[in-house]
């Protein structure tokens, strides 16, 4: 994979060029950022995208601040390793945003993934479906409450939404053993663009190391080419990341939440 184009083709397809997702959120671009403003009581505004120096960054972090204090809501500005200036980090904290969990931005092509997993098969007792409306939205939140141990009422609610209003655009996959689901997560097709993310994959702590997560990440991949898709991004943790850089994928940049709130 060409990571360089691969990287500029996010940048101008998913970040800069950020579209409608279905949950009802307002998609905002106000000189040089773009943001995501969320329906009231979803709580993921964000701000997505932006193109600063050192003359303009503190009066746009300001601008935002002041947007959302006015909502009285919170949102999150998704910063990149590669976002610039480079101490935009400082000065999003300095203007009162903390800092989250940095995750791995990871980007494999779809054929190399699927090469890279042409034996991931789950185990026996284990089988992949892919579940719709409200009922697999409860299913997949149930199993994200038990995996990271959150609160997945606001994901439930934005996934209701989306499935409500345009069905295709996540696919919940389960993985399923003696009617239990043991492991779950999402793929998100990214309207006109070459690209599609994998969200919330994750595994209930019993039956982790049997191999479910590859399998799902096959899953999901298999969907992709089935859509013509070429690249897929994970946001990846510290425990995920060496997974799915042994199938394909490539880090190629971190990048922190930080979070602002009333």
């Amino acid at each position: 994979m060409d990571v360089a184009a691969a990287l500029a083709a996010y940048n101008e397809q998913v970040r800069r060029n950020l579209t409608d997702d279905g949950t009802g959120a307002v998609v905002e671009r106000d000189g040089r950022i773009v943001r995501r403003v969320a329906p009231v009581g979803h709580d993921d505004s964000c701000v997505l995208w932006s193109d600063l120096d050192e003359g303009s960054a503190d009066a746009v972090i300001a601008a935002q601040v002041a947007l959302f204090a006015s909502r009285d809501e919170p949102f999150e500005w998704k910063l990149y390793s590669y976002d610039r200036p480079a101490d935009l980090g400082d000065r999003l904290s300095r203007a009162g945003l903390v800092p989250e969990e940095s995750e791995s931005l990871m980007i494999g092509e779809v054929g190399q993934v699927l090469s890279a997993l042409s034996e991931a098969d789950p185990p026996a007792d284990v089988a992949l479906r892919v579940v719709t409306g409200h009922a697999g939205v409860a299913t997949l939140a149930e199993v994200h409450d038990k995996v990271f141990g959150a609160d997945g009422s606001a994901l439930a609610r934005m996934l209701a939404d989306q499935q409500d209003r345009v069905p295709d655009m996540a696919v919940l996959v389960v993985a399923e053993s003696g009617g239990e689901a043991v492991c779950a997560g999402r793929i998100e097709f990214v309207p006109d663009s070459e690209f599609a993310g994998l969200w919330g994959g994750g595994t209930v702590a019993a039956w982790r190391g049997r191999g479910i997560y590859r399998a799902l990440v096959r899953f999901r991949a298999e969907l992709a080419a089935e859509r013509g898709t070429r690249y897929l991004t994970v946001d990846a943790s510290d425990q995920s990341r060496p997974i799915l850089e042994r199938v394909g994928f490539t880090r190629v940049a971190t990048t922190t939440p930080y979070a602002w709130r009333p």
